[in-house]
């Protein structure tokens, strides 16, 4: 009977052994599989924030671009309602000195009738 004992004793023990191997190994894995979600996880994290600050940039970029051309499109109007202004002046000037000269209010009739 002790052969039995022995024998049972040896086949209790290497089944503790390959038991804490086999917990050993899968807290291994387990290690390992958090290692690797954690490096992927950080590397999500700074390809997002590079993404961000990229996007930020273009956005910035275009806002200022967009600032450039309303301002481009201000001057460009403010300079041809000041044109436009220049041109109705005159035109309304030259009309005035017309009517007066067929009434005979002209500069150079009224030097004319001095004269007389």
């Amino acid at each position: 009977m002790g052969n039995i004992g022995e024998k049972a004793q040896a086949a209790k023990e290497k089944t503790q052994e390959m038991a804490q191997a086999a917990k050993e190994k899968t807290q291994q894995t387990a290690q390992a599989a958090k290692d690797k979600t954690c490096d992927t996880s950080q590397a999500a994290k700074e390809k997002t924030q590079q993404n961000t600050g990229a996007a930020q940039q273009k956005t910035s970029e275009m806002g200022q671009s967009t600032k450039e051309s309303a301002q481009s499109g201000k001057d460009n109007t403010q300079g041809f309602l000041q044109q436009t202004g220049e041109k109705v002046k005159g035109a309304a000037q030259g009309a005035t000195e017309a009517v007066k000269q067929t009434l005979g209010l002209g500069e150079h009739d009224q030097d004319n009738r001095r004269n007389y």
